[in-house]
C-alpha cells in the first residue's frame, strides 16, 4: 500500500529573495514585508522537511510531523524553490573529487564549517537543474573568445577612456585562454575597478543606445545594474563574458560541475545533489577566493542547452547526474496512473492535484504544497487526478 506525507518546509530569508512571490505562491501572509528567497525540501541538516502521513494519523488539530530522514532515509538529492528578485553571485561548483579533496583539506587546516572563509562545507559534488516557474533571466557558461572580444570593442567604443585597462585583459583573449582572461580581470587595482564603476554608472542608457548593437543593449542595461549594486566588482562586466539568456516558463538547464553561473531574477524550482559547495567569482559581498574558484572552473566556452518539454502528461529532464531526476507532470483531470515510481518529493505549481493510494482514501493538495512519496512497484496503486501542474523530484533507482 503506497503511503502519502505531505510535507512541511524551511524558507531561507537570504536578501536577494523576494518580498511576494514566494509567499503569494504559498499563499501566506508576508507582514514583516521580508525577502523570502528559498524554500528547502529535503533531508539537508541546513533545514530539512517534516513529514506528516496522511490521512492525518493523529487529531487533526495536533498533526504528527516526523523529520523527513525517519521517513526517506538521506536523500542524495536537495529540491528548492528560488524567487530571485535581485542577482545571486556568480559562482560554480566543484565535481565530487574537488570537493572531496577541499573538503578534506579545510577539515585539516582547521576552518570552523561556519566559517565565512570556508569554501567546502560537504565533500560532496552540486550539479543541478534549474526550471523556471516564471520568466526565469540569468548567465550561465564562457561565451566564445571571438565573441567577447567584439564586446570588449564595443565597450571601447563608447567608453574610450578604458583602453588602458581593458587592452591588457583583450591581449589574454587573442591568446585563446579564458583562464588568462579571467586572472587578469580579477587582478585589477582597486582604482581601476572604481574608475570603471564610474565610467559605467554615469553612462546613459540613450548614450549607448546609438552606439551599440540592439543585442548587447541588454548587456549594457544589466552591466549598469551590477555596477549600482556591486560598485568595484570586476565580475560588473559579467554579460559581456557569459552566456545571458531567459527561460520561459517550463524551460530548463542543466548546470554541471565548473560551469559559471549566476541567477538574475524569476521564480523557479531548482533540484541538485545533497551539497552546499559554492564558489563565488563575483557580486556578492560574501567570501569570493579566486584562485580556488580556478582551480574548478571550466574554462572553455559552453552554450549550456536549454530543456524545452513537450506537452506529454509527464515529461522528464534528462542530465548526467544520477543524484536526481526532474519529471513535470500535468493533471488533465482525468484519472490516470501516477507516473513515479521512485521515492519522490512533489510539488504543485499550479491548480489542485487529488491522489488516491488504495485503502488510504483520497488526499488533495493545492498549489504551493508539496508531499513525498516512497518508493512502490507496479502492484501498489497511486491514481491522480485534477487540473494541476507539479514536478516531482527523485533519485534514480539503483
Amino acid at each position: 500500500m503506497t503511503e502519502i506525507y505531505k510535507l512541511y518546509n524551511q524558507i531561507k530569508h537570504y536578501e536577494w529573495g523576494s518580498t511576494d512571490v514566494l509567499p503569494g505562491f504559498l499563499g501566506i501572509e508576508n507582514t514583516r514585508r521580508i525577502p523570502y528567497a528559498e524554500m528547502w525540501m529535503g533531508t539537508n541538516s541546513g533545514a530539512p522537511s517534516k513529514a506528516e502521513r496522511l490521512p492525518a494519523a493523529s487529531a487533526p488539530e495536533s498533526p504528527l510531523q516526523i523529520p523527513l530522514s525517519e521517513v526517506a532515509g538521506e536523500l542524495p538529492f536537495l529540491f528548492k524553490l528560488l524567487a530571485v528578485e535581485k542577482p545571486l553571485s556568480i559562482q560554480a561548483h566543484p565535481n565530487k573529487t574537488q570537493a572531496e579533496e577541499g573538503f578534506t583539506y579545510e577539515e585539516i587546516s582547521g576552518i570552523a564549517l561556519n566559517a565565512p572563509t570556508r569554501n567546502y562545507k560537504d565533500p560532496n559534488h552540486k550539479p543541478e537543474i534549474m526550471c523556471a516557474i516564471s520568466p526565469f533571466t540569468l548567465m550561465a557558461g564562457f561565451r566564445e573568445t571571438e565573441v567577447i572580444s567584439r564586446s570588449l570593442d564595443e565597450f571601447l567604443k563608447i567608453l574610450p577612456q578604458l583602453k588602458e585597462i581593458v587592452f591588457p585583459i583583450q591581449k589574454a583573449l587573442n591568446t585563446g585562454s579564458l583562464a588568462v582572461f579571467f586572472r587578469i580581470l580579477f587582478g585589477l587595482s582597486e582604482m581601476e575597478k572604481d574608475y570603471i564603476t564610474t565610467l559605467v554608472i554615469n553612462k546613459e542608457i540613450s548614450e549607448i543606445e546609438s552606439m551599440c548593437q540592439e543585442t548587447s543593449l541588454e548587456q549594457w542595461k544589466l552591466m549598469k545594474y551590477f555596477a549600482s549594486i556591486y560598485p568595484r566588482d570586476p565580475a560588473l562586466i559579467s554579460p559581456f563574458y557569459l552566456n545571458l539568456l531567459t527561460l520561459q516558463p517550463g524551460q530548463a538547464i542543466y548546470v554541471p560541475a565548473g560551469v559559471l553561473h549566476a541567477y538574475i531574477s524569476g521564480f523557479a524550482a531548482e533540484l541538485m545533489s545533497n551539497s552546499d559547495n559554492v564558489l563565488r567569482g563575483g557580486l556578492t559581498p560574501k567570501h569570493i577566493n579566486i584562485p580556488e574558484l580556478m582551480n574548478i572552473v571550466n574554462f572553455n566556452p559552453y552554450l549550456i542547452p536549454v530543456y524545452t518539454p513537450d506537452p506529454a502528461p509527464c515529461f522528464t529532464f534528462q542530465t548526467l547526474c544520477n543524484d536526481f531526476t526532474l519529471s513535470l507532470i500535468h493533471g488533465c483531470g482525468n484519472e490516470a496512473a501516477f507516473p513515479v515510481y521512485e521515492s519522490a518529493i512533489c510539488i504543485v505549481i499550479e491548480g489542485e492535484l487529488e491522489l488516491s493510494a488504495g485503502t488510504t482514501g483520497r488526499v488533495k493538495f493545492s498549489k504551493g504544497e508539496s508531499f513525498y512519496i516512497p518508493q512502490r512497484n507496479n502492484t501498489d496503486p497511486l491514481v491522480y487526478s485534477g487540473n494541476c501542474k507539479l514536478f516531482a523530484a527523485f533519485a534514480n533507482a539503483s
